[in-house]
This record gives structure tokens, C-alpha cells and sequence, in this order.
């Protein structure tokens, strides 16, 4: 092992002896004072969450407008155009809804299908939707049922509210240019 790890080489290089470093002083450590007071129950520390969150990489066939195939959930099969990315790193597509039926939705890219097929998308202006655009409905989800069976069919009868005026308007704002640009090539 002598002549494997080039001891001798360092011996030679030093003057026929090993380097040797003189081990510097200890510092004495602090003591640390106790606290006088103890809690009577365990107080338990948040786990702080030291992961940074990597941006989702956009697979390079699907730029804005490529037309996408979904591959699951309730639009299985349909063929949407994506938009844009949102910050979360979902895909923003529509089918237009007046066409096939798939209205402004927010789909994981692993999901789709990227076609070779591109729609001009450039007089939709999708600035307006992000994360926070979708969330609004899920908060509506998550109230508490009420118990009781006279109050449990009430509920039901108000889950079943249609859909908020402004969902409509940015529906047909988005849908417009892509509707009149499919007219104009039948």
C-alpha cells in the first residue's frame, strides 16, 4: 500500500518525512443555561419544508396552440387547444366549448397528446387566468355537509347552482377568435 498511495513520493517531497500539522486548540464550547421553565405538554415545532419547488419543464411539442388530445377524466378523447401554461405548472386548454364541448380547463401535461395540428391563437388574450382563476370552486366544495336527512336534501338542491355570469363571459371571450378562425377555414 506503501507504493500504491505514493507515500513515498510525499515523504520525498517533504524531505524524507510525512507533513505534519500541529492540531490547533480546542475552543471551549458555551455552556448552554437550561430554561427555568418547562411546558407541562410537548409543544410540537412546524417541520420546515427546506424543498425548493422546481418550475414544470413544458415538453417542446406543446407550444401555444397546439392542438392536444386528453388522455383522462371526463373529457377523455376530446381534442382541446392549449393556450398557455399557468404558474403551477398545468396546462390551460379549451375545446372551444362551442364546438366540442370543453370549456376553459386546467389539464397536467402528462395527460395529453401533443397533434402536429397549430391553431392561430395569437387574438386570445389569456392574461387574466392563473392558479387562483380555478381554485374559487374547489373552496365552494369543501363546506361541511350538514347532518341530518331533512337538511342533507336541501344540500344537494344547492350544490346545483349554475355557473357564475363572469366563468360565461371569459368562456366566449377566449372561444371567439378560435370559433371565427375555424369558420373561416370551412
Amino acid at each position: 500500500m506503501y507504493h500504491k498511495r505514493s507515500l513515498w513520493a510525499i515523504k520525498a517531497k517533504n524531505g524524507g518525512a510525512f507533513p505534519w500539522h500541529d492540531p490547533k486548540p480546542a475552543e471551549p464550547k458555551p455552556v448552554k443555561k437550561l430554561p427555568e421553565f418547562y411546558p407541562a405538554d410537548d409543544v410540537k415545532k412546524p417541520l420546515i419544508n427546506k424543498r425548493k419547488p422546481k418550475p414544470t419543464k413544458l415538453r417542446a411539442s406543446i407550444t401555444p396552440g397546439t392542438v392536444l388530445i386528453i388522455l383522462a377524466r371526463r373529457f377523455k378523447g376530446k381534442r382541446v387547444v392549449f393556450l398557455k401554461q399557468l404558474p403551477s405548472g398545468l396546462l390551460l386548454v379549451t375545446g372551444p366549448f362551442k364546438i366540442n364541448g370543453v370549456p376553459l380547463r386546467q389539464v397536467n401535461q402528462s395527460y395529453v397528446i401533443a397533434t402536429s395540428t397549430k391553431v392561430d391563437i395569437s387574438g386570445v388574450n389569456v392574461e387574466k387566468f392563473d392558479d387562483k382563476y380555478f381554485t374559487k370552486e374547489a373552496e365552494k366544495k369543501k363546506k361541511k355537509k350538514k347532518k341530518g336527512e331533512g337538511e342533507f336534501f336541501e344540500a344537494e338542491k344547492e350544490e346545483k347552482k349554475a355557473l357564475p355570469q363572469e366563468k360565461k363571459d371569459d368562456q366566449k371571450t377566449v372561444d371567439a377568435p378560435l370559433i371565427m378562425l375555424k369558420q373561416s377555414l370551412t
